[in-house]
């Protein structure tokens, strides 16, 4: 019989949001799991399997306590301008890492990515009822803002520029 787990998994994931929303998944070695995790690198590769499979258990995590909320508020904006508001103030720091750096070389979470994206798609398309490559163009954009690093200024100042749409 094995020694019971000395670490909380639900708390280790969440450090592992953290830690690849902050520097990728390619920015981020084991060592740099174990030491910030405060796990030992065999209950790791136990519990997890690998740095991918942490990886992908903490993609996931940020799909449910990140995106799935900004659904939910997505759903109730009145206009443009605050979907781009909405987007802007998220914490999509991973889901954007995840799009531009491991998306194009791992299909499953290119498979994650894509449906986070539609999902964000089809809430801004039924919140404002406008066409699906309108709903599209609004997320890139809301997402290029966010990639601008100030997306306090640059939504602000084309949120002005938006009012007279839906």
């Amino acid at each position: 019989m094995g020694r019971p787990r000395a670490f909380d998994e639900d708390e280790a994931v969440r450090a592992a949001v953290e830690l690849f929303g902050g520097r990728a998944y390619d920015g981020v070695s084991v060592d740099d799991l174990v030491g910030h995790l405060g796990v030992h690198r065999n209950s790791l590769y136990k519990t997890f399997g690998s740095k991918r499979g942490l990886y992908l258990i903490a993609l996931r995590r940020h799909l449910a306590d990140d995106v799935r909320p900004l659904l939910d508020a997505l759903g109730g904006a009145p206009d443009a301008a605050a979907v781009l508001r909405l987007v802007t103030a998220a914490d999509l720091r991973l889901l954007l890492l995840a799009t531009v750096e491991r998306a194009p070389v791992d299909e499953e979470v290119a498979s994650e990515v894509t449906a986070a994206l539609a999902a964000v798609d089809r809430a801004i398309a039924g919140a404002l009822g406008v066409p699906a490559d309108l709903a599209a163009a609004l997320t890139a954009t809301a997402l290029g803002i966010l990639l601008r690093g100030n997306p306090g200024n640059v939504a602000t100042a084309l949120t002005r520029h938006l009012d007279p749409l839906p």
